[in-house]
């Protein structure tokens, strides 16, 4: 390798909590799109040199749970014009397409925004197998970005199938078919069993864990239970991915600390934690109340357990969800439009308008709820920043969050502005934690690249790729996060200064496990009997995918 392939980094102030780097100044050397060791030849010199000194240098900013792509998001995109009318307009340039934003921006602006942020590598929550071509489709137009998704299967026919004929085989066979036909990357339980009811009855839902989803008598805890165990016998890069039942419900913190109990010392993601960490009972708005020191110690203590926030920010956006039933709920208590769909064997979804009111008692207490769980989990790997963009809010507002989480003062004066009862009703003004800039290079790109699985992303070591972001210092965290300096993927300067240099397009990342493939007979045997296309047209072929990245499976 000659000189001219080099590009080195001088003298940044490194936060890399991958490989234990706590702001101290470095070198980093790049090639052929990865990190590398730097040169032994002294006679080595790099092509191009950036000057990160008196700057913060980062690896790239990964976002693994947000709503970009596919069926459910091009539906909402459509289902907001007003909003599209007063929102900014992404104007094409030589380099980069037109693009709208609003709460649920277009596929271009998403992948412009993310690397303006900072960050490089965002995952897809909630893909109905059967509109997996649809999203990867819409991921060859998100550019920037490293994409993938997670499938949605808590209400899968043969899942509920095969747990009720107790063949724990063809389950782990048919969830790597799954991944594998849909180039997926990790299975997603949206309100196990209870989609499948609301389905078959009007207002239809499970109450609990122990329910029974009609026809296939089983239970949402023999959903979340049969797929952990078969995602982890299946060595899956990141385990089963759970929005747990009665979502947003008040008393629904009892159902999540069952659904953390279910996995039996499984390893499992609960995403969005905030909307399941409430008290109160029987809708009434005066018992509604924060329940997040009670989980927060079940989660410190049972290290199986991951979580990511979900936090709500005051102000306009879009609820869209793969939970039907909530779907309907909340469209009956905002009023307006409302959407719902039925995937056939797969799925459903909802999606609604919403506003977030900090005069209002119940979304001030999720504002504070949120908060308070990246306060109260004592370790930032198993906590990650998210607000389910866009369900509490957009991405764009990762900067605030780091700003509410990194300054004390900030956090309460913004508390003061909110209902005076979420004092009472939640711990948010007793704690007086504050994160450091390696935690926050924790929550935001170290611990969700461990939580995944991904090897060569979340870290500034050798043989990682090189996705990196420089900020400029400043007192007010939240000025710096919002606009850095430079952004690179792959090696190459994407974003300088706010402007996109480079829009190059990202990588799929997906899974590809080993299964038994005798099961195969049987399932298309069932496919064929139920499903509206053939066996052989459900598959998306790799010639959708602009780039594969196949991520391997653990080891341990």
């Amino acid at each position: 390798m000659t000189s001219l392939d080099y590009t080195k980094i001088s003298q940044g102030i490194v936060y890399d909590p991958a490989n234990g780097i706590d702001g101290q100044v470095r070198d980093i050397w790049i090639a052929d799109g990865r990190i590398v060791a730097a040169p032994t030849d002294p006679d080595i010199r790099p092509s191009r040199e950036i000057d990160a000194s008196g700057l913060v240098v980062m690896p790239g900013g990964i976002d693994m749970h947000c709503h970009i792509a596919g069926p459910k998001v091009n539906v909402a995109r459509k289902m907001r014009p007003e909003e599209k009318r007063k929102a900014e307009l992404i104007h094409s340039t030589k380099l980069t397409h037109s693009g709208t934003m609003g709460s649920v921006p277009s596929t271009f602006a998403t992948g412009y925004k993310y690397a303006g942020l900072g960050y490089t590598t965002a995952f897809d929550a909630a893909i109905p197998p059967l509109g997996a071509r649809h999203a990867h489709e819409e991921f060859d137009d998100t550019p920037c970005i490293d994409k993938g998704f997670y499938l949605l299967m808590g209400n899968n026919h043969y899942v509920m199938q095969s747990l009720q004929r107790k063949e724990p085989e063809k389950l782990k066979a048919f969830i790597g078919w799954l991944l594998s036909a849909a180039k997926g990357y990790a299975p997603k339980l949206v309100n196990p069993g209870g989609v499948e009811v609301w389905k078959s009855h009007q207002a239809g839902n499970v109450s609990g864990l122990d329910s029974l989803v009609d026809h296939f008598e089983v239970t949402p805890r023999q959903i979340i239970g049969g797929v952990a165990k078969a995602a982890g016998e299946l060595r899956l890069p990141h385990p089963v991915h759970i929005h747990c039942n009665n979502l947003g419900m008040p008393g629904n913190w009892e159902t999540t600390l069952e659904t953390m109990r279910a996995l039996e010392g499984h390893k499992g993601h609960i995403t969005h934690i905030q909307f399941h960490s409430y008290g109160g009972g029987n809708g009434d708005e005066n018992t509604f109340n924060s329940k997040t020191v009670r989980l927060a110690e079940y989660v410190n203590a049972n290290k199986n357990i991951t979580v990511d926030v979900g936090q709500v920010l005051f102000g306009e956006t879009t609820s869209m969800t793969g939970d039907g039933p909530l779907g309907y709920f909340l469209s009956n208590v905002y009023g307006g439009k409302w959407f719902s769909s039925d995937t056939e064997m797969e799925s459903g979804c909802g999606i609604t308008p919403i506003k977030y009111r900090n005069k209002s008692l119940v979304h001030a207490l999720q504002w504070a709820i949120g908060l308070e769980w990246y306060l109260l989990v004592d370790d930032p790997w198993r906590v990650v920043m998210s607000t389910d963009h866009p369900n509490g809010g957009s991405f764009l507002a990762y900067p605030q969050i780091i700003r509410l989480l990194m300054d004390r003062t900030y956090r309460q004066d913004i508390l003061k502005t909110c209902h005076p009862e979420v004092v009472q009703r939640s711990v948010l003004a007793d704690l007086d934690r504050e994160y450091t800039l390696y935690e926050i290079a924790i929550i935001t790109r170290a611990g969700p690249a461990r939580i995944l699985g991904l090897t060569d992303k979340g870290h500034l070591g050798a043989g990682a790729d090189a996705d990196i972001t420089i900020y400029t210092p400043h007192e007010n965290k939240e000025t710096m996060f919002e606009l850095p300096r430079l952004v690179i993927k792959s090696g190459r300067v994407i974003v300088e200064h706010g402007e996109i240099r480079d829009p190059l397009n990202g990588k799929t990342l997906h899974v590809q496990p080993d299964y038994d493939l005798e099961v195969e007979s049987d399932i298309q045997t069932w496919f064929e009997k139920y499903y509206s296309i053939r066996w052989r047209n459900y598959p998306v072929h790799p010639s959708y995918l602009h780039e594969s990245c196949v991520v391997p499976l653990r080891t341990g």
